[in-house]
């Protein structure tokens, strides 16, 4: 199964992108879904972090409605999925499961009703922050506003709790994370982020912190921005190798049930070398086998722990 964690295509549809033509230059369309043979995906609503207020409302939710005009007119091929058992059904049905994320806490402004009417549209995480502080908490980019959680932010990972959506660290500042270890009684993700051991990136988690997410039976979705990956990609431009690197560090302190893979594909100026698409993604699955990985494991990190870590947080909210 494969089940990638995060997706910015929504920026992209709502730009224009047609996932129906396969060209060159798309990172993600139809074509290289299958080519990957990515079984579900989650599309990030993305919202820059400059973006405030209504103007964030709005914008989230117009890439919501790109992407249901994108599912109703691949309805043969692809899927709507709000809970794991749609996932599951999508699966057996032969189609692609779409979740909706939503990158950065900004659209739903101060406003607990906000929260609870994207939920109702279908999303099932909230990145807290982008690349600056919001109403919710503090971002890794800036972390000077609240110390770590907002208030706002403290009642809106209990109502994520109680609603089962999943509470999404990448991008968050260190205080941030670690408010929400402390104050989550559901696991904890983070959907698209890497190793600091690895590569020194303030975006990146460092070994308690990945330690700390296993404790708290949640999960990390390995990033495949080059930035993230090396400390200098510009002298070493990193490939496949780079990427199953930051799995093999992850495995080795989580364990193989918390780790999978967060492309952040459409959220990426440059790529792994070699790994321009998600169509690429098989060459991940075959380095990792070249490595030792049995295919189960590679079954489990490349998409059944996101599906199973949604189960355990859909479970805490019951």
């Amino acid at each position: 199964m494969v089940f990638d964690s995060h997706l910015d295509t929504p920026s992209e549809l709502l730009r224009g992108r047609d996932l129906f033509s396969s060209r060159q230059d798309q990172q993600v369309d139809l074509s290289k879904m299958k080519k990957g043979g990515v079984h579900a995906a989650f599309f990030a609503l993305y919202t820059p972090a400059e973006t405030r207020a209504d103007a964030a409302t709005r914008h989230a939710l117009e890439m919501a409605g790109a992407v249901s005009s994108f599912v109703r007119q691949a309805a043969d091929s692809v899927a709507w999925a709000f809970t794991p058992q749609d996932v599951r059904k999508n699966l057996s049905e032969g189609r692609i499961s779409i979740l909706l994320g939503m990158e950065n806490g900004s659209p739903i402004q101060e406003s607990m009703e906000l929260l609870e009417a994207f939920y109702a549209l279908g999303v099932r995480y909230l990145t807290l922050t982008h690349n600056g502080d919001n109403a919710l908490a503090d971002s890794a980019a800036e972390g000077k506003r609240w110390g770590g959680l907002s208030p706002f932010g403290r009642e809106v990972v209990a109502r994520m709790n109680q609603l089962g959506m999943m509470v999404d660290l990448s991008h968050a500042s260190d205080q941030t994370f670690w408010d929400c270890i402390d104050l989550s009684r559901s696991p904890i993700v983070a959907t698209h982020s890497c190793c600091r051991a690895l590569c020194g990136h303030r975006r990146n988690l460092t070994d308690d912190m990945l330690k700390a997410l296993a404790e708290k039976d949640g999960y990390v979705g390995i990033n495949f921005y080059p930035y993230f990956l090396v400390d200098d990609p510009q002298r070493r431009r990193p490939g496949v190798c780079e990427i199953v690197d930051h799995i093999d560090h992850a495995v080795s302190i989580c364990g193989d049930q918390h780790v999978g893979i967060g492309t952040d594909f459409d959220g990426i100026e440059v790529t792994p070398e070699g790994m321009e698409n998600i169509g690429c993604l098989p060459l991940v699955f075959d380095e990792m086998r070249h490595r030792g990985y049995t295919e189960k494991q590679i079954s489990l990190i490349g998409g059944e722990n996101l599906l199973s870590v949604f189960d355990r947080i859909v479970k805490c909210s019951e």
